[in-house]
């Protein structure tokens, strides 16, 4: 069977900057010459071709920034450049992100036209003034008629929601959640908010003016979460990833299953196997300097690692405690050559944030998965 393989776009343009991202994302008041940029995607895949190979990419994903921005037209142009340089499954899965406002909807069937099968939308909250308060530009009635339409268009759907809130209760939230889940996506992620550096509400937080719930609150949230997807048919595949049988994200897998993907586009990254090492692709964040290169160099990748067997299995292990499945031991083992740590395993087992799936995966508890980053850190440790 051959392993999947993934190409991610990198769409990095907004119509505004959102409070709480940390994405590279950048506003372009002036508007964006997509052709130019379409070309210069076109050019940098011709060049990472030379360094993958052939391969049989089974995933596509276009994020962002906010690919709905682009006209269906450029969309094409980048999958048509995906077809040019490699063999796409007649199964694969292509996915795009949008924004739900009502100018972006309108485009739904020419992005289907032009090859996308399956669309992520950025919803984020059921509540106007919550809505606001993220710095959104769609209003729950936007994103009500971008979802009926895009559930009318593509065959498959997800949406974004973000909770643990300032001043969100579990009430709220359940009724905000189920109200989602009526929606009949087939997968929602579900995000919990973070405050992350270089963002605006980072800012309002040090200095008081944003506050979030406590640890307690925010895994009570969790929790809540765990259990009304569940009970409603998604239940989570991965900490924040929620889905029906069979409509889990097949491009969130293959990385989460630590596969092998091409990335393009100012500030994406890329992991794929030359020789005995992984190497990571880094391209520069800003767009236009990443279109220089690009015209330059044929590439606009301005960092590389090359990761040997210790680093690889580390981060194998990041992702696979991520899923519900868990780590595929074996998998696991050949990679690291060596085996894990049965005393740590034992450890962490009698804490109840680990347990074994049949002698072949490894996988955290729920309550593993609330303090993951400590459960890894003592497997990677030891």
């Amino acid at each position: 069977m051959t392993e999947p393989f993934g190409i991610y776009i990198h769409w990095p343009f907004c119509a505004a900057k959102c409070p709480y991202c940390d994405f590279n994302s950048h506003v372009r008041p002036g508007g964006i010459d997509e052709a130019h940029f379409a070309a210069a995607f076109r050019r940098e895949m011709e060049n990472i071709r030379q360094r993958t190979g052939k391969r049989n990419v089974t995933s596509i994903f276009i994020g962002g920034g906010t690919p709905s921005l682009m006209a269906p037209q450029t969309i094409a142009l980048l999958l048509d450049a995906v077809h040019t340089f490699w063999t796409v499954a007649p199964q694969a899965e292509i996915t795009m992100e949008a924004n739900p406002s009502s100018v972006e909807a309108d485009r739904f069937r020419g992005y289907r036209a032009a090859g996308i099968n399956r669309l992520s939308l950025g919803v984020q909250a059921l509540d106007d003034m919550e809505l606001k308060r993220l710095g959104r530009l769609h209003d729950v009635g936007q994103a009500l008629y971008a979802i009926n339409l895009a559930r009318a268009i593509f065959p498959r759907l997800s949406f974004d929601l973000i909770y643990a809130r300032p001043g969100q209760n579990e009430e709220a939230w359940r009724k905000e959640l189920e109200q989602a889940i009526d929606l009949a996506a087939d997968h929602l992620s579900l995000y919990q908010l973070t405050v992350e550096k270089r963002t605006a509400f980072h800012r309002l937080y040090t200095t008081g003016k944003l506050v979030l719930p406590e640890p307690e609150a925010a895994a009570a949230l969790y929790m809540l979460t765990q259990e009304v997807a569940q009970a409603r048919g998604l239940p989570a595949y991965e900490i924040s990833s929620h889905a029906a049988p069979g409509a889990q994200s097949q491009h969130n897998l293959l990385y989460w299953r630590y596969y092998q993907y091409a990335g393009f586009g100012p500030g994406a990254h890329g992991r794929f196997v030359e020789g005995q090492y992984r190497t990571v692709t880094m391209t520069a964040r800003q767009p236009e300097r990443w279109l220089a290169s690009v015209e330059n160099h044929g590439h606009g990748i301005v960092e590389e690692e090359y990761l040997e067997r210790p680093q690889q299995a580390d981060e194998m292990l990041l992702m696979g405690l991520r899923l519900h499945e868990g780590l595929d031991i074996a998998r696991y083992e050949l990679v690291a050559e060596k085996p894990l740590p049965q005393c740590r395993i034992a450890e962490l087992q009698n804490e109840g944030l680990i347990e074994t799936v049949d002698n072949a995966r490894l996988r955290a508890t729920v309550k593993g998965r609330i303090l993951l980053d400590y459960t890894i850190g003592k497997l990677a440790g030891a």
